[in-house]
């Protein structure tokens, strides 16, 4: 299998489908990365400031699934939320927080992911618009959100849409999962890579026992969601008394979207969700067996699938079969012009990272960048505020000239 096969798959296989060889999945960094381009993630639009926080959360009741000598799980999470105004700075006491640790920068970037060159852009310079430490707004508890990230990306992927939430009255909480994304840099300075994950998909590919690993994939992600969800209670900085944890939502892209659905399945504490362009089945290629739960049984509350163009309910089995069994509310909408890293950040940095034109088209299509930033966010927001807030702006009931890039399959 080819590089160039990887961004048209869309389940769990996000972290599979490649394989080793072809030099897809995160690997430690040999070498200090030479300082790349500094640039700008696309501002948030919606009226409140952002702060964030990062913090380590501890399950003691399961031995990490990765590392079994290890007694208990540990993960990092960042919590987005709407902030009180103030400008960032020394002056106002919060510097714009950055897109990543150091340590998680260096071994992201040396991975060269998705068709960003090694070195073009420079990750632990990169700052998000969101001050670190902010006061949180006041006012009443507001929704809150999980996000999760792809198969082998870090949780800071989705920034762009996960800003965008926060900017708009929604706690986002993301998450990364330990020894899966390719390097997770925790308070003590250590940083955790993915080398057990990759040794067990290498005995995977060996032994044909692909969809075996995939479902234990997908069974740590979800079992960390539920945890986090547990947690929520407890968040640092006292966002706990901000959240609302009867109004919950889940959303991700490929592997996190396929999370963001059997969470949902598997705890009722999710009341809706979005898959941003994720297979619901246990295989290297889709094919319409191996379904997941969610996939096979449907969802009875408000679900939102959004795809890459020619891949909608209609051509995709596992898709299909959710559709048919889900009796709660559900749209599935189409991105004309998108592929697979369209709904990541990629879609914002990938055409400011000094490639050419044909490598932009190969990873994240012939949409116009900014328009694939304005559509994401205007729907999963629109899916959110209607469903958690109680807010509906009309913008999911038919096509709209807001978005024209965006077309219903139902």
């Amino acid at each position: 299998m080819t590089s160039r096969a990887f961004p048209t798959r869309r389940s769990l296989v996000g972290l599979a489908a490649a394989g080793l060889a072809a030099g897809l999945l995160p690997t430690p960094a040999t070498a200090a990365p030479r300082a790349g381009a500094r640039v700008r993630l696309p501002a948030p639009t919606g009226p409140f400031a952002i702060g964030t926080v990062s913090a380590r959360l501890v399950d003691r009741s399961r031995p990490d699934p990765w590392v079994p000598a290890l007694p208990y799980r540990e993960l990092m999470v960042d919590v987005w939320y709407p902030a009180a105004p103030g400008p960032p700075g020394p002056g106002g006491g919060h510097r714009r927080a950055p897109y990543m640790a150091p340590g998680a920068a260096a071994r992201w970037d040396a991975t060269a992911p998705h068709g960003i060159p090694r070195g073009a852009l420079d990750f632990a310079a990169l700052r998000t618009h969101a001050r670190k430490g902010a006061a949180a707004i006041r006012g009443g508890r507001r929704p809150v959100l999980l996000y999760a990230a792809g198969a082998g990306d870090p949780r800071t992927w989705g920034t762009t849409l996960v800003e965008e939430l926060a900017s708009r009255g929604y706690v986002v909480v993301t998450v990364d999962h330990t020894y899966e994304s390719p390097g997770v840099q925790f308070p003590d300075g250590s940083v955790k890579g993915n080398e057990p994950l990759l040794e067990a998909l290498a005995k995977a590919q060996r032994e044909g026992t692909m969809p075996a690993l995939l479902k234990k994939v997908l069974g740590v992600r979800v079992t960390d969601s539920t945890f986090v969800l547990d947690r929520l209670g407890s968040l640092p900085h006292g966002l706990s008394a901000i959240v609302d944890r009867s109004r919950v939502g889940m959303v991700g892209q490929s592997a996190g979207g396929v999370c963001a659905a059997q969470t949902m399945y598997e705890d009722r504490r999710v009341k809706a969700g979005v898959d941003l362009d994720g297979t619901l089945e246990f295989n290297p290629e889709p094919d319409g067996t191996n379904l997941l739960p969610v996939a096979r049984h449907g969802l009875d509350r408000p679900f939102l699938l959004m795809g890459r163009e020619g891949s909608d309910r209609t051509t995709e089995p596992s898709w299909r079969s959710f559709w048919t069994h889900s009796t709660g509310w559900k749209r599935n909408l189409t991105l004309r012009g998108a592929k697979h890293q369209t709904y990541t950040d990629l879609a914002a940095l990938l055409p400011r990272a000094g490639v050419d034109r044909a490598t932009v088209e190969e990873h994240i299509g012939t949409i116009v960048p900014e328009r694939a930033v304005a559509a994401q966010r205007a729907y999963v927001v629109s899916f959110f505020d209607r469903w958690l807030k109680g807010e509906d702006d009309g913008l999911l009931e038919r096509p709209s000239e807001r978005c024209p890039e965006v077309v219903f399959a139902g």
